[in-house]
This record gives structure tokens, sequence and C-alpha cells, in this order.
């Protein structure tokens, strides 16, 4: 192997590098002030007459200019901070005036443990047809391919700016891809996670697919928007990475009302007009601006996590990041670390310190989602940094302050786990200063049409087609249906249609095959009962049966479901 520093150079000693990887790399040493310390041979042989020892560096002499700023931007961080950063590709001119597309690297260089005395700058020659990161010629061919599909689709070279950009993100983003191309993609996006975990710079770094994360963007006008991502590497023909591809699409129960819904009919990303969400409609300004824990309990699928974003968006902490932790999803020997952080070495495979999400969410909103899954020891710490405001890494001795607010939420009747004492009381009790149940949805049936045309519109949009509405048999069958996965299951259930259906309207053909969906629920009611029931027939039902509308309903030939309609249209519900 070639020699790597010139003999008797100090800074020899103190680096240690892959020694197979360094025979393909040209390396300089340099000091902050962009002085040669030393260099190897492969860049003596690249630029043997700008290379000299003690000799002032100049990048742009070498690098062409819109590379070289971008090189210059990661060493003044890798000198500030210590950062390093791999394979950021570029254009340099030879010694024989050739132009060559080389991968560069940058290195810290340290004097003692924590003093950074200069770097190292090492490149190498990659084949790249297309003067850059990508190979354009194949992102042509594949453009019209991407712009038929109902996903939002971007990719970013290494550089981190946007390469290509679909139709269906400009809808979704309200960015105009000439507004976007060349840009940063944190510049687009703006999301939450652009610090705290991005999707594409996981991709990046490990060169693994990540699939179905929410992310939390800002479109164009400011505007909040969930979007559910997955995330992949592109690689070229030698298999280097040269860049990264995103595929999104919104959660369409975070979407913003469509100009159809009025406003009384829908607080922030919610939406509903029956009772018990009016209801709520009423409190949740209140709630949102006071500083108070809240506890939210609903069936799965009812909107825990989007009444949650509401409740964030409409609070003074809305400009902080709302960072969600399902407690059920973590294993229990990793979710405290998760939660509170680590120090290096603070348990087998601690390589390095980590930031929890206590500590990550700063003054934003940290929703604990299925808290009943929290075992008793986790509680107990957990109600310890809720009494002191504060808490420490696992493995650390610092004590960080609790600067965030807590929502927590649960699926589950904790009366029971409150009972056998596997949920703590004085737990409980600190965290529902605020409690909020959020309704099923078969206790807010008036708000099926309001949410059936909100997903219609929304799916137009995604599908690009031209729905109308529902038929009326549909729409009976929705209100009769008992629906066991809330408005997540009304959702999936229009998304389904909207693959089959193909004129403006969607049949009783277009549902899923469910059960209920596949029979006639009304069965049991004869034509000419469902024509002569009047009010005082069901009146006189329920006070046979002493209120139960269950049995009413047995009384009256007719379905528990078809009883509250009646009710309904009666104005007997009061």
């Amino acid at each position: 192997m070639k020699t790597l520093f010139k003999k008797n150079n100090p800074a020899e000693k103190q680096l240690i590098f892959n020694k197979a990887y360094l025979q393909k790399e040209a390396m300089i040493v340099m000091d902050a002030a962009m002085s040669v310390m030393s260099f190897n041979d492969e860049a003596q042989e690249v630029l043997r007459s700008v290379l000299k020892h003690g000799s002032t560096f100049l990048i742009d002499h070498f690098i062409r200019k819109k590379d070289s700023e971008i090189l210059k931007d990661a060493i003044k961080t890798t000198l500030s901070k210590g950062v390093v950063y791999n394979n950021i590709s570029g254009r340099m001119k030879t010694i024989s005036g050739q132009g060559i597309s080389m991968l560069f690297s940058t290195y810290p260089l340290y004097s003692d443990r924590k003093t950074i005395q200069g770097f190292v700058l090492s490149f190498r020659p990659f084949e790249n047809k297309a003067n850059d990161s990508f190979n354009n010629s194949v992102l042509k061919e594949q453009q019209s391919l991407l712009e038929a599909l109902p996903e939002g689709v971007f990719t970013i070279n290494t550089k981190w700016q946007v390469a290509s950009f679909n139709k269906t993100a400009e809808k979704i983003t309200g960015y105009t891809r000439k507004e976007v191309l060349g840009r940063y993609c944190w510049e687009v996006f703006r999301s939450d996670l652009c610090e705290l975990g991005c999707p594409l710079k996981d991709a990046l770094e490990t060169g693994k697919a990540g699939t179905q994360q929410d992310v939390r963007i800002l479109k164009k006008k400011g505007g909040p928007q969930t979007i559910l991502v997955n995330t992949g590497v592109l690689r070229d023909d030698q298999g280097l990475i040269v860049g990264a591809v995103e595929t999104f699409r919104t959660l369409t129960g975070e979407i913003k009302p469509s100009k159809s819904v009025n406003d009384s009919h829908a607080f922030s990303d919610i939406i509903g007009q029956s009772k018990p969400i009016m209801r709520l409609f009423k409190v949740l300004p209140d709630i949102a601006a006071s500083e108070a824990n809240v506890f939210l309990t609903g069936e799965s699928g009812t909107g825990k996590e989007l009444f949650a974003h509401s409740i964030h968006n409409n609070s003074t902490r809305s400009k902080h990041p709302f960072v969600a932790v399902n407690c059920s999803a973590l294993a229990e020997t990793l979710l405290e670390s998760e939660l509170f952080g680590h120090e290096k070495s603070a348990f087998t495979g601690a390589t390095k310190a980590k930031s929890g999400r206590f500590e990550l969410v700063k003054r934003g909103t940290l929703f604990l989602d299925e808290i009943g899954e929290l075992k008793p020891s986790l509680q107990i710490k957990l109600l310890r940094v809720l009494e002191q405001r504060e808490f420490e890494r696992v493995g650390g001795t610092i004590p960080i302050p609790l600067e965030a607010r807590i929502i927590c939420a649960t699926n589950k009747d904790l009366s029971k786990a409150l009972e056998e004492g596997s949920f703590r009381k004085d737990f409980y009790y600190r965290l529902r200063t605020v409690p909020i149940i959020i309704p099923p949805l078969r206790d807010r049936r008036d708000d099926i049409p309001l949410l059936v045309n909100y997903f219609i519109s929304a799916f137009n949009s995604t599908f690009k087609k031209k729905v109308k509405g529902v038929d009326k048999a549909v729409m009976d069958l929705f209100f009769d249906y008992h629906w066991p996965g809330n408005v997540r299951e009304l959702e999936r259930t229009i998304e389904h249609a909207f693959v089959f259906v193909k004129g403006p309207v969607i049949l009783s053909d277009n549902l899923p095959q469910l059960d209920v969906f596949n029979q006639t629920t009304l069965s049991e009611v004869s034509h000419s009962n469902r024509i002569h029931l009047t009010p005082e027939k069901v009146v006189q039902a329920l006070k046979r049966s002493k209120g139960k509308k269950k049995d009413a309903a047995l009384l009256l030939g007719i379905s528990r479901t078809s009883l509250w309609r009646k009710m309904k249209v009666f104005d007997l519900l009061n």
C-alpha cells in the first residue's frame, strides 16, 4: 500500500482509517486555515501542480463553482461541529484540464479529544454520464411513470437538492415543480422531522428503505398536512448511492375541510355536526389555550391523534414540534431510552449518547398514545417526571427540565386496570387533568354524510376521479352499520369504493365484501311497517320497553339503528 502521509507528520498518528478503502482514496490533510499539512500519493497524482506543503488550498481553483459552495459549507460544519460528510458529488479539474466526476468526503482532525485543528478531505472518481449525481436520462424515461402515480413522488441528490417532483407532489404541497427543483428538500417540506429524524436521512445513511412513516409538513401557504411516507435510495451502475426517493400520500383524516364544509362544522382538522362533536368543539379552544395535561379516551379509529394534533395546532406551542410515541409499539426495554434518551455505555449497545423524545420535543407537545400499555415500573418514573417537571437520561445524572406539554390517549377502559392495580391511580389522576371522551362513529351518525362527502372530495384528488356522491342505498347501509373501526373504517371503505367506482356515484357493488354490506340490513322490517311507523307508535314502544331501545326495536319489528333514525326524524332523541 502506498504511504498515506509524508513522514514525520504528527497528524499521521491521529487518524485511523480502513486500509482497503484508502487504496482508492485521494486524501489531503489541512488545518482550519486551509493550509496543506499532508497528502497521499493519490492526491498528488491528481493535483500535482497545486498541492504543496504549507500552501493555501483554494477549492474554487479545481472544483466548479456550484459544487465548491456545497463542499465549503460541509468543510465549515466539519471544522465547527466535527460532522463527517460522505459522498458529496462534484466535478474536479485535473492538472491536464480534464473534468472528472468525484465523490468528496470530509473528516474532522483533532489535536486532542475535544479540539478540532483541521480536517481531512478525501475524494475518488466515479462514472457519471449526466455530470451530476443522477443519471438524468433515466429520470426522463421514468418521468411519465411518476406522473401517472396517485402518490406524490420526489427525488433528491446527495446534496439534498430536489431533482424531480411529480404532479401529485405539486398538488399535495402547493409548490410547482419549477419552484422546488434545485432547492434543499427541508426548505420545501419544513417538517418537524427534518431535525428530529428525517426518513430520507435514514435512507441515505443506512441504504435501507423506510415504509409507512407519518410526517407532518407545511404546505406552500403555511397550512399543516400529515403525509404517509415511504423512502428508498437511488444507486448508479456501480452501486454507489447517488440520491434518495420519497413517495407520499395524504392521511385524509388530517386534511383540512373542503370548501363544502361549513366553518361551524369543523374545528381545525376535525369535521362534525353531531351533538357529541359540537359539544367538543365548544371546549376544545379553551383546552388548546391552556397548558394542562389532556387525557384522550376513545375506541380505535375515532381519531385520538387527530384531536391531539388539533389541540397542539391551536395552542401557543404550535410553532414547536409535535412528537408522537406509541407506547405499545416499542419493547419495554427500549421505551425508557426512547422517552428519556440515554448516555453512552448506559446499556449494551449504547455506543453513543442519544436524546429522547422528552428532550427532542423541547417546548412542543408530546403525544403518548396507548398509555394504558405502560408497565407499572415505567408509570412510576413518568409520574415522577410529571410531578418534578424534570428527567434524566438513562445512565445519566444531570437533570433535564421538562418543557413539553403532555397529551395521552388510550382505547382501553382503564377502570378494570385501576381495580387490578396494573395501572396506578396516582399516575392516572395526574394525567387526566382534562379528560376528553371521543365518541365512536355509531354515536355520531349525523356526521356520516359530512364525513362521506369530505372523503369523496379528498379521494377525487388522489384518484383523479369525479365522484359526486353515494347512492341512497349505500348511505342507508352506512347509517345501519355499527362501524367497529369508526372513522378510520369509513375512510378505508370509501377508499376501497374509489378503486372500483366507474361513474359519478358510488354503488353498493363498489363497497368492500363485508357481511353487513352483503345483506339487507332492514330485511326484518316489512315495507308497510316502515311506511306507517308513526311517532305515537315509537313512543308507545319505548314506554313498554322502559326506554330500552333494543327491546323497543323488537316490539316495532325494526333494527335498533332504524329505531334511532326514526327517533331522530320524529325529534324524540332528547
